[in-house]
């Protein structure tokens, strides 16, 4: 197998782990034991668990902010079609979705600094599609987008569907 594709695997593997355990529970061996390698292996790749979560949080940070950029819409029905965006994600990369919505509650520096960079990412790219689409107050709108993105995660992992701003709209 291929470095990058190697690399990639654990990735995944360790998005699956950090979703089922946690961030402090998991170690680098878990994560080993998941793709089927020592864990000598997997530090040949990343230093330590936390260069590995922050792997995991720029591939998500990415892919959701990937997701909101690909949405094309009428300014009247682009919040709705990216919150529809979101869900679909939310369904295709659920584990790693969740964990990157809710990396801010680890309290590393590192890894704070890096959701903190990630968010503000995120909420620049929905701020300037909704600038593009002259959307009023466009920053707060963004803020207030990502807000009921939270609600859903929230949703999501309380399995409480009706906290989700989207269950009267199914």
């Amino acid at each position: 197998m291929a470095k990058e594709d190697r690399k990639q695997q654990i990735v995944e593997a360790a998005i699956a782990v950090f979703a089922k355990q946690g961030y402090y529970k998991t170690t680098t061996a878990h994560i080993a034991h998941a793709v089927g390698v020592t864990q000598p292996y997997v530090f040949h790749f990343f230093k330590t668990k936390e260069e590995m979560f922050i792997a995991v949080l720029h591939q998500s940070v990415q892919r959701i902010a990937g997701i909101f950029r690909g949405v094309e819409a009428p300014a009247e029905q682009l919040m709705d079609q990216m919150g529809t965006a979101f869900n679909s994600l939310l369904e295709t990369h659920r584990d790693e979705t969740l964990l990157s919505m809710q990396a801010f509650t680890t309290a590393e520096p590192i890894i704070r600094q890096k959701v903190q960079e990630g968010f503000a990412h995120i909420h620049q790219v929905v701020k300037e599609k909704f600038e593009r689409a002259r959307i009023p107050q466009p920053g707060f709108q963004a803020s207030s987008f990502i807000g009921l993105g939270m609600a859903a995660i929230m949703s999501e992992v309380l399995e409480l569907p009706e906290l989700s701003p989207y269950c009267e709209k199914e």
